[in-house]
């Protein structure tokens, strides 16, 4: 694709774009930017596109809100969690504190992915790369160990009632 086309590609769909960005991020600056980005993107593949480029794009820039708005979500470390002490919220505490004890009875590998995931709010791909493992890899481990918890606070509930 020569810049002439690019050009032309871009300002047809420059107003889609940001409108999506727009409906996705509420923010016209944020959008701006994701826009922009994914512009800059798509120049640093122009020789290998092909028109037309719209919906490339729009997939594009979806996938860059998608990242702002997981970014935005704010993340609490453990230690700074206060703890309800109600007499309401016992139960919910002693639930807590029955499956952070669980989690600590996991093997190591799927209590650190599962406390990276849930607690840490990483992403897998963050995870692979600190823990020297593929994705798919660090996917099934949580999964594991999330099916780990999930099946000892069912037979746990079972034998209550």
């Amino acid at each position: 694709m020569t810049a002439g086309d690019f050009e032309r590609e871009v300002e047809a769909a420059r107003p889609m774009l940001l409108q999506t960005a727009r409906g996705m991020l509420g923010d016209a600056d944020d959008a701006e930017d994701a826009v922009q980005e994914a512009l800059l993107k798509l120049w640093g593949m122009a020789a290998s596109l092909r028109s037309p480029l719209a919906p490339l794009a729009k997939v594009l820039v979806r996938n860059l809100c998608v990242d702002r708005l997981r970014r935005r979500r704010p993340t609490v470390s453990v230690d700074s969690v206060v703890l309800p002490v109600s007499v309401a919220d016992e139960a919910e505490y002693a639930l807590f504190n029955g499956m952070m004890a669980f989690i600590d009875s996991l093997p190591a590998a799927q209590q650190i992915v599962l406390r990276l995931r849930h607690i840490d709010g990483m992403d897998y791909s963050e995870i692979a790369r600190l823990t020297g493992g593929s994705e798919a890899a660090v996917r099934k481990m949580v999964s594991r160990a999330r099916m780990a918890v999930r099946k000892h606070f069912i037979n746990g509930f079972d034998d209550e009632t």
